[in-house]
């Protein structure tokens, strides 16, 4: 069991690894070892969630979001399966705390009258400082 938040935990079962070669630099090392690690989730799986924060793990999930329902992280990172694999895995955890915050509501103000005065009167006394720079006209 993962905890992701106080009272919030996720199965480790949820989680599929497959691993695979690594691209980019590294040498004799990147052909023959098979060190980076593809992630898969299934968001309808993860039961044990509330179901706001699947539904803003879908929103936040962005191009990592297959059409399946499915989260996929590729980490190739580190030079080891065991690293790689568990960066995946805290990067999966970041985004869901993130998903299992409350989004901060905005209240809606007006402004008061006086904000609205110099408002205009900044306006109006940048107006007249660009006036005075024009040629005068006759």
């Amino acid at each position: 069991m993962l905890e992701i938040e106080n009272g919030l935990y996720l199965d480790e079962r949820h989680l599929s690894f497959q691993f695979v070669r690594a691209s980019g630099p590294g040498g004799q090392n990147v052909n023959k070892v098979s060190s980076a690690v593809q992630m898969r989730v299934r968001i309808d799986d993860l039961t044990e969630l509330p179901m706001h924060v699947r539904n803003r793990l879908r929103e936040l999930a962005g191009s990592k979001l297959t059409n399946d329902g499915e989260i996929i992280f590729d980490a190739q990172r580190h030079r080891t399966q065991e690293r790689n694999k568990q960066d995946a895995i805290d990067r999966f955890l970041a985004l869901l705390r993130k998903a299992a915050e409350r989004k901060k509501y905005r209240v809606k103000t007006r402004p008061s009258l006086s904000a609205k005065r110099k408002r205009v009167d900044s306006k109006k006394k940048r107006g007249d400082t660009k006036k005075m720079r024009q040629k005068p006209s006759y």
